[in-house]
C-alpha cells in the first residue's frame, strides 16, 4: 500500500494545478470590466471568456479518465499543463474578444486533461478510510488561487495590464510540470476496454452546442432561429448518445452510475450548489464595481475575504463531517448558502465594508464545507473499476454547472436591462441575480435530504 506521506505529496501536486486553475479563473473575473475596456465590448458580454473556457472543458472532461487509463496518467498530466500554459500565453497577447474566447476554448481542452485526471490519480492512491482528510490536503492549497486572485489580479489590472494575468500560469504551470514528472506515477489499464470514439464526438460536440446555446442566450445575442437550430442540435446529439450508451460496455460518460444512490445524490445536490458558485466569482467583482464604484484592486480586497473564511474552516472539514455526518451538514449548509447569497443581494454602496465582509467570510466556509463533502461522498461506494469513469462523469457534471451558473447570472443581467431598457447593468440588476442563483443553491437541501443518515461513513470513521 503506498504510504500516507507519499499520498499526501501526491494531493498537494494535483493542488498545485487546481491552484493554478483557480488563479486563472478569479484573476480573470476580477478583471472583466478592464477586458471589456481594452477590447472595445460590453462588460457583460467579456463573460464568453469564462464559458468559452467551459465549452473546452465540456468537450474533452468525458474522455479524460479513457485516456488517461491507456496513456498513463503521468502522461496526461504532463502535456495538459503544457497546453494550459501555452494557451495562457496566448490568451495575453489577445486583441481581440473572438480570439480570446478561441485560447480560452484551447485553455479549457489543458484543464479538462489535468484536474480530472490529477483528482483519479488520487483516488486511487488513497484508502477510503484517508479519503477526507486526504480531499482536505488537496483542496487547502488550491484554495490559495481564489485567495490570491481577486487581490494580486485586482493590482495587476489597475496598476499595470490584465494581460499580465495571465503569465501568472507560466511559473504555477513549470513547478506543477516538474513535480508531475518526478512523483506523479505512470499509472494506466493493463487491459482498457475499446475507446468511445463515437460517444466523444456525440457527448463533446452535444455539451459544447448545449453550452454555446446557453452563452448566445444568457447575453441575447444570435437570432431566435440560431439558437433554436442549436439548442435540437445539441440536444439531438446528447439523445443519440443516450441511445449509444446504452448499447455499449464502457461508454465515456456512464449514466448507469447514477444508480449508485450517494453519487447520484452528489451529483444532484452538488449541481444546485454549483450554479451558484459559479455565477459568483462573475456577478461579485462587477458588482463591486460596477454598483458601488470600487477600481479592481478594491474590489479585489473585497473578495479575497470568501477564500480565507474557506481556507480557515477547511482543517476543520473532517471532524465536521466525523460528528455531525454528511446528511446533516450538506442539509443545513444548503440552507445556509441561500441565505447568505440574499445577503450579498443586500448590500448597497455606503454600507459598511465590515457588512459586506463578515457575509464573505461566511460565504466562502459555507462553500469549503459544501463542496468538501460533496467532492468526497460522490465516491464513496464507487468501486476501484468504476473510479476512471465516475471521475470523467463527475468532473463534466462539475464544469457544465459552473458554466450554468454564468450564464444565469449574465442572462437575469441582460434580461433586466432588456426589460428596464438600459444598456449597463444597474445596481438593481445585481440584487435581482443574486435572489436568483440564490435560490437555485437552495434546492441542494431537499437532494442532499435524500441521502441515508449513515452516509459516508466509512470515509469518516463515524459508527453508524
Amino acid at each position: 500500500m503506498v504510504s500516507l506521506s507519499r499520498v499526501h505529496l501526491t494531493a498537494l501536486i494535483v493542488a498545485s494545478m487546481l491552484f493554478m486553475e483557480q488563479l486563472d479563473g478569479t484573476i480573470l473575473s476580477t478583471a472583466l470590466p478592464s477586458i471589456a475596456n481594452s477590447l472595445h465590448v460590453d462588460t457583460v458580454a467579456t463573460s464568453v471568456a469564462l464559458t468559452a473556457y467551459i465549452i473546452g472543458l465540456a468537450i474533452f472532461i468525458p474522455a479524460s479518465g479513457a485516456l488517461a487509463d491507456r496513456l498513463g496518467s503521468r502522461t496526461v498530466l504532463s502535456g495538459a499543463i503544457i497546453m494550459f500554459v501555452l494557451c495562457s500565453v496566448a490568451c495575453a497577447s489577445a486583441h481581440s474578444l473572438t480570439f480570446l474566447a478561441c485560447m480560452r476554448t484551447l485553455q479549457g481542452i489543458g484543464g479538462a486533461l489535468m484536474v480530472p485526471v490529477g483528482r483519479l490519480v488520487v483516488l486511487r492512491s488513497t484508502p477510503r478510510e484517508e479519503l477526507v482528510r486526504t480531499m482536505t490536503w488537496m483542496m487547502l492549497p488550491a484554495t490559495l488561487g481564489p485567495l490570491l486572485g481577486p487581490v494580486v489580479g485586482g493590482f495587476i489590472t489597475t496598476y499595470l495590464s490584465w494581460r499580465w494575468n495571465f503569465y501568472l500560469n507560466i511559473p504555477v504551470g513549470i513547478i506543477g510540470l516538474i513535480l508531475t514528472r518526478r512523483f506523479i506515477p505512470e499509472v494506466r489499464e493493463k487491459q482498457p476496454p475499446p475507446f468511445d470514439l463515437k460517444g466523444m464526438f456525440l457527448a463533446g460536440g452535444g455539451l459544447a452546442l448545449l453550452s454555446l446555446v446557453a452563452e448566445l442566450f444568457s447575453h441575447n445575442e444570435g437570432t431566435k432561429t440560431l439558437i433554436l437550430t442549436l439548442l435540437l442540435m445539441g440536444a439531438g446529439l446528447m439523445s443519440i448518445y443516450g441511445l449509444h450508451a446504452q448499447r455499449i460496455r464502457s461508454p465515456l460518460l456512464d449514466f448507469r452510475l447514477l444508480a449508485t444512490d450517494t453519487f447520484r445524490i452528489s451529483v444532484i445536490g452538488g449541481a444546485a450548489s454549483r450554479i451558484a458558485v459559479g455565477a459568483f466569482p462573475f456577478l461579485l467583482p462587477t458588482f463591486l464595481q460596477i454598483g458601488t464604484g470600487m477600481t479592481a484592486a478594491q474590489s479585489g480586497m473585497v473578495t479575497f475575504l470568501a477564500p480565507v473564511g474557506a481556507i480557515g474552516i477547511r482543517p476543520f472539514v473532517p471532524a465536521i463531517l466525523r460528528k455531525w455526518g454528511f446528511r446533516r451538514v450538506l442539509v443545513t449548509n444548503g440552507l445556509s448558502a441561500g441565505i447568505l447569497a440574499a445577503l450579498l443581494a443586500q448590500y448597497h454602496r455606503g454600507q459598511s465594508l465590515w457588512v459586506l465582509a463578515a457575509i464573505l467570510l461566511a460565504s466562502g466556509m459555507a462553500q469549503s464545507v459544501q463542496f468538501s463533502a460533496y467532492n468526497t461522498i460522490a465516491y464513496a461506494d464507487i468501486p476501484a473499476s468504476r473510479m476512471s469513469a465516475a471521475t470523467s462523469f463527475y468532473a463534466t457534471m462539475q464544469q457544465l454547472m459552473l458554466s450554468l451558473g454564468i450564464c444565469i447570472a449574465a442572462g437575469t443581467l441582460t434580461l433586466t436591462g432588456i426589460l428596464n431598457v438600459h444598456p449597463e447593468p444597474t445596481p438593481h440588476d445585481f440584487v435581482i441575480a443574486f435572489l436568483v442563483v440564490g435560490f437555485i443553491s437552495l434546492l441542494a437541501t431537499p437532494a442532499a435530504a435524500r441521502l441515508a443518515p449513515n452516509a459516508g461513513a466509512v470515509l469518516t470513521g463515524k459508527k453508524a
